[in-house]
């Protein structure tokens, strides 16, 4: 775990997270220390070794573990194959706005690096608050035939209302089969999906 501090360009008032939190790079180390007061382990990119999860679990029983991957490809991977590997863990994220720099980023890349800072102080504020609940977590009662009523499974615009939900559980995009897994492994409840997906794409859900 990486204890990361400076004050160079942080927020004035920077609150600790007590869970220790998950991410790909030093960079991104770095810009949570403008943010929060964090211990991190970092997965070293898209790589994800035998040490690094023994880590993670060793970190999710003492202090319990928040994932905070970049919102592309690789960091929705990362976040799969750490929730199968450490179940129990919580996830947070970033929108795919939120990841994309305004400025001096020629690649156009997304990532936690690039994410305004009182955003990831939001973000890992309430996943903190999530992961001291985690043992407490009540057996989701979701199954494969509520998502695909609520038209997250399937064609059409199903695709558009998994990323929607994602965001706003802060859980990330997921395919169906992922979005079915990262739902029950945490807990989540039918009212948390319709909750989350209240005003839909075009405003009309209720």
């Amino acid at each position: 775990m990486k204890n990361q501090k400076t004050a160079l360009a942080a927020l004035p008032d920077r609150p600790s997270i007590a869970a220790v939190v998950v991410v790909e790079g030093w960079s991104d180390s770095q810009r949570l220390a403008l943010a929060v007061d964090c211990d991190t382990i970092e997965t070293g990119g898209s790589a994800l070794d035998a040490r690094v999860l023994e880590r993670i679990a060793i970190a999710k029983e003492r202090r319990g573990v928040i994932v905070l991957t970049d919102p592309d490809f690789n960091g929705n991977r990362l976040r799969q194959l750490i929730l199968a590997a450490v179940p129990g863990v919580t996830l947070a994220s970033i929108t795919r706005d939120q990841g994309r720099a305004a400025k001096d980023n020629p690649h156009k890349s997304l990532g936690i690096e690039h994410a305004p800072l009182a955003d990831l102080q939001a973000v890992l504020l309430k996943a903190d608050r999530e992961a001291a609940r985690a043992d407490k977590r009540p057996k989701s009662d979701i199954d494969r035939d509520f998502l695909l009523d609520l038209g997250l499974l399937g064609a059409g615009s199903a695709k558009e209302r998994r990323r929607l939900l994602g965001d706003r559980l802060a859980i990330g995009y997921a395919n169906g089969k992922q979005l079915l897994n990262r739902l029950t492994a945490m807990g989540f409840q039918k009212n948390d999906v319709l909750n989350g997906l209240k005003g839909g794409l075009d405003g009309q859900d209720n």
